[in-house]
């Protein structure tokens, strides 16, 4: 925070340091030795993204083939550009709630319109090196949101599942659930067997074999039973026809400004949402690896990615963790790994794409149903109950909004809620002390000084803690105190870390009220920063140079010169 302060009021807005992508670092040392284990671990993330990247497409209101091209463009981009070492990119099951909403309102040309200005938001993120600062996201926040997106990507599977076939199914929460009991009595009960059947498997089969995935066994074999029985049951053939295997030509949505202004908000969410999945996911990556990601180069490498893949109609793409976790326990160790997997999803695309149409979408529903429950952290949601009520409220706000409104109401929201309960806690800490008798002269030292006795006539005001916009009615509460005015008035700011723009303008109109009162003000204890801020606020001319001092025993001898 402080270094970004620093670049802009030194006017350098962008480091040219910033961005040093991994691989990189990465390929100088690189030996035969790596690049066999990457290859390894490539193939197997592949296998294991293939069923996902399918699922997160029709999941997000599109085709099949566009989940599998994001995570072939953009999973390139964010391995050759990123700042991880092990992070595996790719189409997201976090964007599912925002993408269906933007397709469902804007179509495909709105998509491609968000998804561009997201990335372009997220290369500024990482210019301005705001990388740091996005990690500090407020705990009850992200837990809000995250389990509100499992239990509506949950919601969104139950058509599937059990092969209801409501061909117009409600976006709203609520409309959405009376819709399913309302059709309960259309179950295809084929489907919903393939569907339970693909969820015990990918919950399951990890015991069986670890190397393998479960989602891509589940598909195998529902694919080969629904062929070889002719189940009735809808796949993704009956749904969206062939699949094209070929690589679209890049396409530039059309620029409308009134269409563009109204999807900022939009965008912005859905930037801040991939932004905080990927530097978890980088996050969580360095203590499996004991490594250390750049978060500034992860943002640029996002960017770029959701910056490149719409025009291929792809859609948003973020780091995965359960990809990167595939990754780093398969020996991947260096972005190498990541772009393997997008080559392996190219081959597939290229080569077995007819097969996908014969999968049944009921066991693409299972699958994203088991990623809704590895998602929702409810462990997280209840243990988060038992911590403080402005906590809870904190998360149940984000979650609810989350569910019957949107994404980016709720983050907005959320974070809101989680600023100004942060104020309301740093207030509290703050504490303003009358002084009448005798003060500590210790000034710069843990270990207290001898009293110093003040003249009668002089008071005391001791600011311990910041001094901003939240702590405006502490002055008042302190001048309450007084019954009557003294001659002079020592505002001790020795314990005051920072001052704010808020905190300048409320401590000059104090300033203004004891010189109504005729009450003469003494600044003692005044750091540089906070000397800054007072010159650049006009406090420091009206209160004069002769009035402020570093040490609490010039402050006392210049009030006894003013009073005799």
């Amino acid at each position: 925070m402080n270094s970004w302060i620093n670049n802009i009021a030194n006017k350098k807005f962008f480091d040219p340091n910033v961005f040093q992508p991994k691989l990189l670092t990465t390929l100088k040392n690189y030996n035969r030795a790596q690049f066999q284990k990457d290859l390894v671990a490539g193939i197997i993330v592949g296998i294991v993204a293939l069923p996902l990247a399918i699922a997160y497409g029709i999941a997000s209101g599109v085709t099949p083939e566009q989940g599998l091209l994001t995570s072939i463009i953009a999973g390139f981009f964010i391995s050759a550009l990123g700042g991880s070492r092990v992070q595996i990119g790719g189409s997201s099951a976090a964007a599912i709630v925002i993408i269906s909403g933007v397709v469902a309102t804007t179509g495909m040309s709105g998509l491609m319109a968000v998804t561009i200005l997201a990335g372009v938001m997220l290369v500024l993120m990482g210019l301005l090196k705001l990388g740091d600062i996005i990690k500090f996201m407020p705990y009850p926040v992200v837990v809000g949101f995250t389990t509100g997106i499992a239990l509506v990507i949950f919601s969104l599977q139950i058509n599937d599942l059990f092969g209801l076939q409501i061909y117009n199914v409600p976006s709203e929460f609520h409309e959405k659930w009376m819709s399913y009991f309302h059709n309960a009595h259309k179950i295809n009960y084929y489907a919903t067997a393939i569907g339970i059947g693909s969820i015990l498997l990918a919950l399951y089969w990890p015991k069986v074999n670890k190397t393998i995935p479960g989602t891509l066994i589940a598909i195998v074999l529902t694919t080969v039973v629904v062929a070889i029985f002719k189940l009735p049951v809808e796949t993704i053939g009956s749904r969206f026809g062939d699949i094209d295997s070929s690589i679209p030509k890049p396409e530039i949505p059309p620029f409308d400004f009134h269409s563009f202004r109204t999807l900022i908000p939009t965008a912005f969410s859905l930037a801040l949402l991939i932004a905080i999945e990927s530097l978890l996911s980088a996050m969580v990556a360095d203590g499996a690896i004991g490594g250390k990601h750049r978060s500034n180069t992860e943002l640029i490498g996002q960017g770029v990615a959701n910056i490149v893949a719409p025009l291929f109609g792809g859609i948003p793409a973020s780091g995965a963790l359960a990809r990167t976790m595939t990754n780093i326990k398969n020996g991947g160790r260096t972005p190498i790994a990541g772009i393997v997997h997008t080559v392996v999803l190219l081959l597939i695309l290229l080569i077995f794409a007819r097969w996908t149409k014969l999968i049944p979408m009921s066991c693409l529903a299972g699958i994203l149903v088991v990623v809704a429950y590895n998602m929702s952290e409810w462990r997280s949601f209840v243990a988060i109950f038992k911590n403080s009520r402005d906590e809870m409220a904190v998360l149940v706000a984000t979650f609810l909004l989350t569910v019957v409104f949107d994404l980016t109401v709720a983050l907005q929201v959320g974070i809101l809620l989680a600023l100004f309960l942060f104020v309301r806690r740093v207030s509290k800490t703050v504490d303003i002390q009358v002084v009448k008798d005798e003060i500590d002269s210790g000034d710069y030292s843990d270990d207290p000084g001898d009293n110093l006795h003040l003249p009668k006539g002089v008071d005391v005001f001791e600011i311990d803690g910041p001094f901003f916009f939240g702590i405006a009615n502490k002055f008042e509460e302190a001048y309450k105190q007084v019954q009557k005015p003294p001659k002079v008035r020592i505002i001790r700011m020795r314990k005051v870390p920072f001052l704010d723009t808020t905190g300048v303008k409320n401590l000059t109109a104090f300033y203004k009220q004891c010189k109504a009162d005729k009450t003469q003000i003494i600044l003692s204890g005044v750091s540089d920063s906070v000397l800054e801020e007072l010159k650049k606020g006009g406090l420091f001319d009206l209160i004069g140079a002769e009035n402020i001092f570093d040490q609490i025993e010039d402050a006392v001898h210049r009030a006894e010169e003013l009073v005799a």
